[in-house]
């Protein structure tokens, strides 16, 4: 057996974005080369700035080398995200110096006198400058100098032994303009980051990354949302609910109306999600303020995701009905959270909620509606395996989740666009039905997973402060198709408050 000491695993370096550090499962493999590939306006050249920036800010020089834009280019760039790119140094290898007569070689000069001339500025920069991090921006100028790919790979090659005796980390930077398939720079790098830019019909772009290969570490595979705006990327890590459990209390808690209570077997439960469902104006996105009131009550942190109505609406409407939620506002027990469905991608708002739970200490949820958010975004196509590992990791996390969902027609037959009871722990369907010429709600719990519940329907109307549920509407029959026979003195809710002529007058 070997008596060789074991070499420690070289600390993590990181990439200068949060996100990408995370999916990496601590960063990059120090003194490794990597390829970040992309379609020109991916972010290539932002995630290299942040790369390099990065260094600076832990004491590592870094080094810039550009092959395909100009210095002042980079500045600019830099200056939009308010950046200050004297930080490091910046090698220009296609500068207007190159077509002075005074220098032996030129871009005018034959490429393979080119290359060499190129690939010794290189060397002699590294030399000086003796950088830890390093840029090389873009391959596709190696590419075209070196002219076939056998002399492109040599010269890749190369350049990775001369950088690997330097003990540098190495960004390579490539638009993929080659021919397609090309994959021979992937089995160089240690590493392989894809950049992707989607754009849909409607609403702005949407981009992701892919970890294509990372040799010698675990990451977490698939794509992950991305935005590049002022001040970098930002990288939202795709949700794995597996991945995040934490210990509470499962006893029910009361929704603060008695009727509500009853139908759900004592109250919801923590680490459950319940979906209201039923057609517009049936008073879904009413209980579910009543529910969120009740536990801003108790002190607990709430978040309300509004996807149909400006806020303004919301709170004029709750206030009107006697539920201002201003003082919890303003308190910060409650966060209101407006949402443009096609200007934000599933893993951003993944990571929003996320964001609500672990440090602002959210312990209810509401999303209103998930029709706008999931209709808003036709291009997802796994937008409900999103929404099912989002509701996982809530559930995990002892969160209340509520949901609401509108379905299509008023009385009779009623539609859904989406199908989302399957992920719901508990299912509670709103009903319209007609009685004596006046239009009457009802309610009733149809699925609960966590505990024993009443399958009775019960009248439920708005009031002033919340909701109210009346007794079980044990004398109709036929309620949820909207046109019931009546058969017995039920009392109903109402301003006039009396039993039901029995003869049906």
């Amino acid at each position: 057996m070997s008596t060789k000491p074991v070499t420690d695993t070289p600390a993590r370096l990181s990439s200068g974005i949060e996100g990408v550090d995370n999916i990496l499962g601590g960063g990059f493999t120090p003194r490794r080369m990597y390829l970040i590939e992309g379609a020109p306006g991916t972010g290539k050249t932002t995630l290299a700035l942040q790369f390099l920036l990065k260094g600076v800010d832990e004491g590592q020089a870094g080094l810039y080398i550009t092959l395909s834009e100009t210095r002042s280019e980079l500045i600019s760039v830099a200056d939009s995200h308010g950046w200050d790119l004297s930080r490091f140094s910046i090698l220009e290898l296609l500068s207007d110096e190159g077509l002075d007569p005074q220098y032996e070689q030129s871009v005018l000069h034959p490429a393979e006198v080119e290359l060499g001339e190129t690939v010794r500025n290189v060397i002699q920069q590294v030399n000086d400058v003796k950088p830890t991090r390093i840029v090389l921006d873009s391959l596709s100028e190696l590419r075209l100098l070196s002219q076939n790919p056998l002399r492109y790979r040599r010269q890749i090659l190369a350049l990775k032994r001369f950088f690997a005796t330097r003990e540098c980390t190495v960004l390579l930077l490539d638009d993929n303009t080659s021919d397609t398939g090309d994959v021979q720079l992937h089995s160089i790098a240690h590493g392989v980051i894809s950049l992707d830019n989607i754009v849909h019909d409607y609403g702005g772009n949407r981009r992701r990354l892919r970890i294509a290969k990372m040799r010698g570490i675990k990451f977490r595979e698939g794509y992950h949302d991305f935005t590049l705006d002022t001040g970098g990327i930002r990288v939202y890590p795709r949700l794995v609910a597996a991945e995040h459990h934490a210990e509470f209390d499962p006893n029910p808690l009361s929704t603060g109306t008695p009727g509500l209570d009853a139908l759900l077997g004592g109250g919801l439960i923590p680490g459950t999600n319940a979906l209201m469902i039923g057609p517009s104006g049936v008073g879904k996105t009413t209980t579910v303020v009543s529910c969120l009131l009740r536990a801003l009550e108790r002190g607990q942190r709430c978040v309300y995701y509004v996807f149909d109505e400006t806020l303004t609406t919301l709170m004029i409407r709750c206030a009107a009905l006697g539920m201002d939620l201003a003082p919890h506002v303003e308190s910060g027990l409650l966060t209101l959270r407006q949402i443009d469905p096609a200007e934000i991608s599933p893993g951003e708002f993944a990571t929003d909620v996320r964001q609500s739970v672990e440090n602002k200490g959210a312990r209810y949820v509401a999303i209103d509606s998930l029709n706008a958010y999931l209709q808003a975004m036709p291009g997802e196509r796994y937008l409900l395996l999103q929404m099912h590992e989002l509701l996982g990791y809530l559930n995990q996390q002892g969160i209340i989740t509520m949901l609401v969902l509108g379905q299509h027609g008023i009385i009779g037959e009623i539609q859904s666009d989406i199908d989302i009871s399957y992920l719901s722990d508990v299912v509670v369907l709103f009903r319209y039905f007609e009685h004596h010429g006046e239009v009457l709600t009802a309610v009733t719990a149809v699925k609960s997973r966590a505990n024993e519940h009443e399958r009775s329907i019960r009248q439920f109307r708005l009031a002033h402060g919340g909701v109210e549920v009346g007794e079980a509407l044990r004398d109709f029959e036929g309620v949820l198709s909207g046109l019931p026979a009546y058969r017995g003195t039920t009392a109903l809710l109402g301003a006039r408050d009396h039993l039901i002529d029995t003869s049906g007058q």
